[in-house]
């Protein structure tokens, strides 16, 4: 602490920041005093002074105010200001007036930017009025100066691209739209969207149709936000620049890695960088900032500027980089180390690394405290200290590699160790080939493509002919990398999926790392001293390993007496075996310790079945009490027609993708054990693409029947190829995943002698696959999108052969997302289900559920659960009855 005092400092405030983030009230309180007693501890037992103890307990406690006066400040002034208009603020039609303070992003027929208000008023009640641009304002919402919104526009005509291209940073705007809510997490560890946007302190969506919902006019006069403006300017003239140099994927891939411009990232390319751990490479990052700082320098010294001067510029280039690049966390975070350690070296002060860490991390949450939560400012950061921390315990252990070799060695592996745990955290998957990968592709691309993009990017307008060569020439490098990363992906097993980890098991995974290397490293320069005292008279400053701070240890050796030399090194070998049994320690304890972290939960004998809420879909995830996972069905986002070229987003929102398989992973799901495709429609079957793409499957169950749809084909194929194992499945079946769980199919039925094996069928609903579960002694029903026809099927057979009669189901799920197709009285009174699940979209086009059906499950006494009300509906099934909870409260359709 006294060493460095601004860092104690620092740690202090992080904890305070953390402390206001995760608890308030009574808890928050009872965190601060237990800290304040720590530090109160360690002044009393001469760790660190009172004065210094009283220094760091109040950067705890004003951190974690400050945070919390963050929090009361960022709330919405809108809700007060319509109140005295005596109506519903969200999915209201508003004129808003304001001022763009984000850059404009074009993604298909969607432009989004971030739009400061200063005035906002209901106008007309429908889309017609705001698409005639009519100003209908009743009263304008006062006190709302200052609000953030996100606008979202979409562009209804080719033509209207030209139009938004024009919107810039710092516009004065009118925009008449449609008012709404962010959507918040609809599943158990889904994405928050509407917790992100409060981060930004945003709190509304204000979405218009058309560029005639928006009127921009320019600045009138030039403000210090206009340098911004310029800079996003200079970005886009740049990224063009780009696109003239290369072709595709190479334009966008280029624009990533030498502007920070990520926004035309090739998707695969970017899937293939992210399965191997590279995606740091595809973003600006602090490597880039050190290679630009050393060029500069480089450059200047050949210009022959005193070295004063050379700080002097190349501090100033460092902010013009820093907003040319995009000014993410990283970056920022890069900057303003950099800025720090060239002023210091300027006026020849000390320089500490950690201490000039700990001065950007308080410059950067001060400004904004939010930013500890992004996952961008935990990585850059985390990385950074741990490779000052961890890099100088590894040097020793590598000391027989070449230098160059051992460093590159070292700083890769403290890195891929560091940056692990708030991997899988955030992204529940780690590559076994990250290291291999990182070792090999980061030097690559850091000094040989980066470089020649950019000289690229600085020839284009000096010299065409030369510019168009060294951009032939990384493009052959590209490819070239491209290539290698597909082929090491190519490797089975490579890609290991991991459960979102606690705070203690990453607390714990730290500690260990620490001290296993700790140990090492003092086992090493053990082994290493008594080789140096066979010559007496050498003296301390020629030997093999540095004079740090392990000189004191070689002082007291080289001052003592023979007699005294003799004892310590008679001592050594008990020294050795203790390190040796410490490090065997402590390397089972991180076995034992990632064991249980890449380990699935436990039910403790339970099971589960989530109905997940995969919008107007099913989705449900049964998880046995012997610890099998079964899915049935993937949801799937339903398409109306084939979109003109210009209106595809780079990125479209598919379920499968961006919902289904990161919750499996989340969870901690490492294989399917199986997968029941009930039918072959798109919103059952389009999200288990992603899923058979992204994780292991062990067999694949459907109807026995074949869809002539293209994406049908491609799932089929996509499992054929990587070995799943498919069984058509018909009535009278079963399947038994362990002892307590039995899947007992009730329909398709059986095929008729002489029908093709594999019939193609274009209606699925009625083939749909049902089938009875019986989990811990308790039953539920999956019908999949059967239909009435197929039901009355089911209970003739059943009271003929006894299925079913007499055993009523605990849960039914509601066939057909509770469409009038299904769900007969009849049904309902054979089974005499005691609750049921409807799975449908949030005011789906279709009106599910259908009133009669809801009627119907009223009348029957059933206890009715809908994902569109409540979101992911989770059960956990046991003996003695069945716990259920959902994600969102219901709410009164």
């Amino acid at each position: 602490m006294k060493k460095r005092p601004l860092l104690s400092f620092a740690v202090c405030w992080v904890a305070g920041s953390v402390a206001g983030c995760l608890f308030s009230g009574y808890e928050l309180l009872m965190y601060i005093a237990g800290c304040l007693l720590l530090l109160a501890i360690g002044a009393v037992g001469g760790r660190s002074g009172w004065k210094i103890a009283a220094v760091l307990g109040l950067s705890l406690v004003a951190a974690a105010f400050y945070w919390e006066w963050n929090e009361g400040r960022n709330v919405s002034l809108l809700p007060g200001a319509w109140e005295q208009l005596g109506t519903e603020l969200n999915e209201s039609y508003v004129s808003a007036e304001g001022v763009i303070v984000s850059p404009v992003e074009r993604d298909g027929d969607r432009v989004s930017f971030t739009v400061k208000l200063s005035r906002m008023g209901l106008s007309g009640t429908g889309k017609q009025a705001v698409a005639q641009n009519q100003h209908a304002d009743r009263e304008p919402g006062a006190g709302v100066a200052g609000e953030r919104i996100a606008v979202q526009i979409k562009l209804q005509a080719e033509q209207e691209i030209v139009v938004a291209a024009g919107w810039k940073r710092g516009d004065q705007v009118v925009i008449l739209g449609e008012l709404e809510q962010p959507g918040e997490a609809r599943n158990f560890g889904g994405f928050d969207y509407r917790s992100y946007l409060l981060t930004q302190r945003i709190h509304w969506l204000l979405k218009g149709d058309g560029t005639a919902s928006v009127q921009a006019s320019p600045p009138a006069s030039w403000h210090p936000a206009s340098i911004l403006r310029w800079n996003d300017t200079v970005r886009a003239a740049l990224g063009a620049e780009m696109d003239h140099l290369f072709q595709e994927p190479h334009a966008g891939y280029m624009k990533g890695l030498v502007l920070g411009i990520q926004d035309d990232l090739d998707e695969e390319t970017f899937k293939q960088f992210s399965q191997l751990g590279l995606t740091h490479i595809l973003a600006i990052s602090g490597m880039h900032v050190a290679v630009y700082v050393g060029v500069i320098l480089f450059i200047l010294r050949r210009c022959r500027l005193t070295r004063e001067t050379a700080l002097t510029v190349t501090l100033l280039l460092v902010p013009v980089y820093v907003l040319l690049s995009g000014a993410g966390p990283s970056i920022v975070r890069a900057g303003i180390m950099s800025m720090i350690a060239l002023l210091a070296a300027r006026f020849g002060m000390l320089k500490d690394g950690m201490n000039i860490l700990a001065a950007a991390a308080l410059i950067m949450l001060i400004w904004n405290p939010y930013l500890l939560l992004s996952v961008s400012f935990q990585l850059s950061f985390l990385v950074t200290a741990g490779l000052m921390i961890y890099v100088p315990l590894v040097n020793p252990l590598l000391r027989r590699l070449p230098r160059w070799l051992g460093g590159a060695v070292s700083v890769t592996l403290i890195a891929q160790l560091v940056s692990f745990p708030l991997t899988i955290y955030y992204f529940n998957q780690f590559s076994l080939l990250s290291f291999a990968a990182n070792l090999v592709f980061v030097p690559f691309i850091t000094f040989l493509v980066l470089p020649m993009g950019t000289l690229a990017l600085l020839l284009s307008r000096l010299w065409d002919t030369a510019a168009g060569v060294t951009a032939h020439v990384a493009e052959l490098l590209n490819d070239a990398t491209f290539r290698a990363v597909e082929w090491t992906n190519g490797w089975s097993g490579g890609v290991t999926i991991w459960s979102s980890p606690t705070l203690l098991w990453m607390g714990l995974y730290y500690g260990l790392l620490y001290g296993v290397l700790y140990t090492m490293q003092q086992r090493t320069e053990a082994r290493l001293a008594p080789q140096a005292m066979e010559d007496e008279t050498k003296p301390l400053a020629e030997l093999d390993q540095p004079a740090d701070d392990r000189g004191i240890w070689r002082t007291r050796i080289w001052s003592g007496a023979g007699s005294n030399a003799e004892q310590l090194l008679f001592q050594m070998p008990d020294s050795l075996r203790w390190s040796g049994r410490a490090v065997l320690i402590g390397i089972a304890a991180m076995v034992l310790l990632l064991y249980r972290g890449y380990h699935p939960e436990h039910l403790a004998g339970a099971g589960r079945v989530s109905y997940l809420d995969v919008g107007q879909g099913d989705s449900i995830l049964i998880t046995t009490p012997g610890g099998a996972h079964i899915l049935v069905d993937g949801g799937g986002t339903v398409s109306f027609g084939k979109k003109e070229a210009w209106r595809v987003r780079r990125s479209p929102f598919e379920v499968g993708a961006k919902t289904l398989l990161p919750l499996l992973k989340q969870r901690g799901i490492h294989r399917l054990d199986a997968i029941i495709l009930t039918h072959g429609d798109q919103d059952h079957a389009g999200g288990l693409q992603a899923v058979l793409e992204g994780m292991p499957v062990s067999s694949l169950l459907f109807n026995g029947t074949l869809a002539d749809r293209e994406p049908y084909r491609k799932l089929m194929n996509t499992a054929l190829a990587a070995g799943v194992r498919l069984y058509p499945v018909q009535q009278g079946m079963a399947l038994a995943p362990d002892d307590d769980t039995e899947l007992i199919f009730l329909w398709p039925e059986p095929q008729a002698v002489g029908e093709p094996i594999l019939p193609e069928v274009e209606e699925q609903n009625h083939e749909s696959v049902a089938f009875r579960l019986q989990m811990n002694g308790r039953s539920f029903l999956f019908t999949g999108d059967m239909d009435k026809a197929a039901e009355e099927a089911i209970l003739a057979d059943g009271r003929e052969a006894g299925i079913g009669a007499g055993q009523p189901i605990d849960v039914l799920k509601v066939a057909h997302h509770g469409s009038k197709t299904a769900t007969g009285a009849a049904w309902l009174n054979f089974w005499k289900p005691g609750a049921a699940v409807i799975s449908a979209g949030v005011n789906n086009l279709y009106g599910h559920p259908n009133g009669d059906v809801l009627k119907r499950l009223a009348d029957s006494s059933t206890a009715v659960y809908r994902t569109d009300l409540q979101g992911e509906i989770q059960m956990e099934v046991r003996p003695g009855g069945i716990n259920v909870r959902h994600k969102l409260e219901p709410e009164t359709p």
